[in-house]
Order: structure tokens, then C-alpha cells, then sequence
């Protein structure tokens, strides 16, 4: 793999060579080709509850702010004024009637019309204001899932999601019946290459070795649960566009096909009996059978995955370093599922939390992968584990063992069809 012509001679269907990792020409090629010409998540529809509100986002390297105008559209706005360059917004979230640049004040609506300009006088017969406008970029959501692209002329949202809309509809199902909503997050940089993590999500081999500590903390039943590495029902597709679900507890892939014989956890016998007092037998189990979240990792290229009980986003800063932000979910309802999110953000807190179990080990081996790649750079990396035992679903979905590679190669094949031209 040493000589080609384009970086996507570099990826093969069970290998793809160590300098995706450290070459910097390509990542800037993968920002342009990738980060700026398909979908990319902005936003949670919860982080914009009302009019008026807006949170920061990036788009590959790019910093914008999602907003919800006065009549509840979403909007993806480029975050630099049009007058000098200036960043308008930074703030990790709000509510505002728009933005004023603190440079010179001019001042624009949430949809990023420019409404003002101070001493316009010296601008007659220079500029049109409808025609500086914020750079505005194209916005879709689904399921509650926004995403934003600068290209135009890419597939609808629905259609690039394809296959992978059913899998966010039951990860929507932990909500118990009632929507769900962020609880809070927290961000982290390691330092390595973006596609090191995209990897991890859908890599259910690593897990009882990288995570053996996690594993020795939780309960017999919890552990007794994600005891998959053996079991033939645990499984991972490719589900079109570079998109992959792992199957880890495959009995609660569809939190709603539930015919009431599994026993809830003994930990939550309190909780249980505290909700008991207000909410319904039906509702009370929906809610607790759901508090791990759902039994798979759902991946969506390029840049976010939904896993089991938690969004996690990836934004590309360098060819050897990316920002992980983690983003704790649970169902937005009546007071009494407080209770409900409060444990939620404690079992998130202890794997995925920055002094958990789980999240720690897992960036100590992406950074190792990132100072291995830089030895040989053209020697492969495997991606090729259960390629012999690969099959085609029933749906027609490439499957495989849930410790096999299948979610990596549906994502590099889809690397490669965007790097093509590069």
C-alpha cells in the first residue's frame, strides 16, 4: 500500500494501511470530502427546547451555532460575522432574540438574517443586507436527531440514514414511553486519529480485555448481561452509507417486544418501589428495564454513535488529536422520573464518566493505536476478523459475530467512497 494514487487506494476490504492515521494530507482531505460534504450531527432536538434557543456545534473543523427560531425551525449557522470574520457566538448553549458581533455590532436573527448594521450611512450604495446573510447550512433531523451538511446537492437525511432510521427509533424506546432528553455531558480530547474511535464503537472484541476493571465493579447481573464474547445471538450488521449496530444484549435490541418474564435488577428495588406510588406497574417496568438503555451500539458515519444509554460525538481537531464529547440521555417526564435520571447519570458517570471505568481505559488504547501507527505507516491494520463468517440478514444487512469487524469495514468502505476522488 506504499504507492497510490489516492488516499482511497489505501483502503482495502479487510485491511487499510497505518498512515490513515498520521498522514496529514489526508486528513485535510477527509475534512473537505467528508466533513463538508455529508451529514454530520449538530444537535439533539431537546438541546432546543423552545424559540429562541441555540447551542455550538462544529462541522468537521468548522464552528457553528443550531439554533430554533421564533416559528421552532432549526437552523445550522456559520459562527463568523460577515463584516470582519468575528465568531459571534461563545456559548456553550442559550437563549437569545439573535446575535450582535462584539466587534462592530452588526446584528443578525436566529434564522441568520443580517438585521442591523450601526451608522449604515457610510454602506448606502455599497452593500444589500439580504445579501450577507450567516452562512446558512443545509439542516435535517430525524428521531429527534439533527444533522447539518454544507452540501446541497448530497441525498435527503432520510435517505443517507437508510437502514439505520429502525435502529434509532428503538434506541428512542429507553425513554419508557416518554421522549427522551440530554442530561448532561462532558467533553475530552485524546490524542490520536478520529477513525481510531469510530472503530471502537462497533468492537465488541476489546471489550472483556480493555474493560476487565468495569467488568469486576458492576453486579453480577450487569456483568452476567454484557457476558457476550460466546453468545451466537450477539451480532453486528452494516447497515448501508458506512452505518453499523452491534448487538451486545440482544434481548434488548427492542425494548418494546417485552413479554414480561425477565426479572428487573435487585439494585433498583427501591426505585421501583418509590415509582410504584405514583406511576403504573407497565410504566414503572418500562422505564427500569430501560435504565442501561438499549442492548446495542448504534453507529452513524461520520461522526456520532448511539450507545446503549449515551450519545457519543467525535469532532476531528489534528490528524492525531480529537475531541470526544459525551452526552448522558433519559426520559423527559412527570417529576417522579427524576429519581429515574438521577441513577442514569450515575451509572453513566461510571463507565463513561471522566473518573469511570470504562471510558479511561478505552483512550488509553486509542492512544497507544496512534503512536503504534506511526511505526510503519504503510503496514496494514486488520480489519478482518469474521470476514470468512460474514452473511447476509434476512434484511440483507452484512452480519456477524458481535466481536467480528463488519461495523469497521461498512465504514471504511464508505471512507473510501467519499475519498475517491481525492
Amino acid at each position: 500500500m506504499s504507492h497510490y494514487t489516492t488516499p482511497a487506494d489505501l483502503a482495502a476490504a479487510d485491511r487499510v494501511a497505518g498512515r490513515l492515521y498520521t498522514d496529514p494530507a489526508i486528513f485535510e482531505n477527509e475534512i473537505s470530502r467528508i466533513f463538508e460534504r455529508t451529514w454530520v450531527w449538530v444537535a439533539h432536538e431537546s438541546e432546543l427546547p423552545g424559540p429562541g434557543t441555540f447551542k455550538s456545534a462544529h462541522v468537521g473543523r468548522q464552528p457553528v451555532i443550531v439554533t430554533r427560531d421564533r416559528k421552532g425551525m432549526l437552523h445550522t449557522l456559520l459562527n463568523r460575522c460577515r463584516h470582519r470574520g468575528a465568531s459571534l457566538c461563545e456559548k456553550p448553549r442559550g437563549q437569545a432574540n439573535g446575535f450582535t458581533c462584539p466587534y462592530h455590532a452588526w446584528s443578525y436573527g436566529l434564522d441568520g438574517k443580517l438585521r442591523g448594521i450601526p451608522y449604515p450611512d457610510g454602506y448606502e450604495g455599497v452593500i444589500e443586507k439580504g445579501e450577507l446573510s450567516l452562512k446558512k447550512l443545509r439542516t435535517e433531523s430525524y428521531g429527534g436527531m439533527v444533522f447539518a451538511t454544507f452540501s446541497d446537492g448530497i441525498e435527503s437525511l432520510d435517505e443517507f440514514l437508510g437502514d439505520a432510521k429502525l435502529w434509532i427509533d428503538r434506541f428512542m424506546q429507553q425513554g419508557g414511553g416518554y421522549p427522551i432528553k440530554v442530561l448532561g455531558k462532558h467533553r475530552f480530547k485524546f490524542r490520536g486519529n478520529w477513525k481510531i474511535q469510530l472503530e471502537n464503537t462497533t468492537d465488541g472484541y476489546h471489550f472483556p480485555i480493555v474493560h476487565r476493571s468495569w467488568m469486576a465493579s458492576v453486579d453480577a447481573e450487569t456483568a452476567d448481561m454484557m457476558s457476550f464474547m460466546t453468545d451466537p445471538s450477539a451480532i453486528t450488521h452494516a447497515l448501508g452509507n458506512g452505518h453499523s449496530v452491534m448487538q451486545m444484549v440482544p434481548g434488548h435490541s427492542d425494548l418494546d417486544a417485552d413479554d414480561g418474564t425477565e426479572p428487573l435488577q435487585g439494585r433498583f428495588d427501591d426505585l421501583i418501589k418509590d415509582l410504584s406510588k405514583t406511576l403504573d406497574p407497565a410504566q414503572v417496568r418500562k422505564v427500569v428495564r430501560a435504565m442501561h438503555g438499549t442492548g446495542f451500539n448504534l453507529n452513524l458515519f461520520p461522526n456520532v454513535s448511539m450507545s446503549a444509554a449515551f450519545f457519543r460525538v467525535l469532532r476531528p481537531v489534528s490528524v492525531d488529536e480529537t475531541e470526544i464529547e459525551h452526552i448522558a440521555i433519559g426520559p423527559d417526564g412527570p417529576p417522579e422520573l427524576d429519581a429515574v435520571n438521577r441513577e442514569r447519570l450515575r451509572i453513566h458517570e461510571h463507565f463513561q464518566g471522566p473518573f469511570g471505568f470504562g471510558t479511561p481505559d478505552d483512550a488509553e488504547g486509542w492512544d497507544r493505536v496512534q503512536r503504534g501507527a506511526q511505526c510503519a505507516p504503510d503496514m496494514p491494520i486488520l480489519v478482518n476478523r469474521g470476514l470468512a463468517r460474514e452473511k447476509a440478514s434476512p434484511e440483507g444487512w452484512p452480519t456477524s459475530h458481535v466481536t467480528d469487524e463488519t461495523g469497521m469495514r461498512a465504514a471504511y468502505a464508505q471512507w473510501k467512497e467519499l475519498m475517491r476522488d481525492a
